[in-house]
């Protein structure tokens, strides 16, 4: 799976199970659009997509994605028991697959075990 399949209704970005239509400048704001923004910018911080407006990626900073995952955890804790089920599936996946790419991001290049 490439980068692309990493993020949720990010524009080329699918997270499985997860069916939100890409935000637009028209869309109301609501906690998934907010989620959704997060999750953006921490696709920018892997390095997955060019900056709004930007067409190169730049190189991963990996701390700046960090920082992102923890307000998502931040706000999965903050907000427990005062979403609806659609909003709770959509951040649990968002924080499920973000953590599950810093783990890819962060773990060592080489063979786990030389023959």
């Amino acid at each position: 799976m490439g980068d692309s399949a990493r993020y949720a209704t990010i524009p080329g970005f699918v997270i499985s199970g997860a069916a939100v239509p890409t935000p637009t400048p028209e869309t109301s704001v609501n906690f998934v659009t907010f989620i959704y923004t997060l999750a953006s910018n921490a696709a920018v911080h892997f390095g997955d997509v060019p900056e709004p407006g930007a067409t190169e990626t730049r190189a991963p900073n990996l701390a700046a994605a960090q920082h992102v995952i923890g307000l998502l955890a931040m706000l999965e804790e903050k907000t427990r028991g005062n979403l609806t089920p659609e909003e709770r599936q959509f951040l649990d996946q968002v924080l499920y697959e973000l953590r599950m790419r810093y783990v890819a991001a962060t773990a060592p290049k080489g063979r786990i075990v030389e023959p």
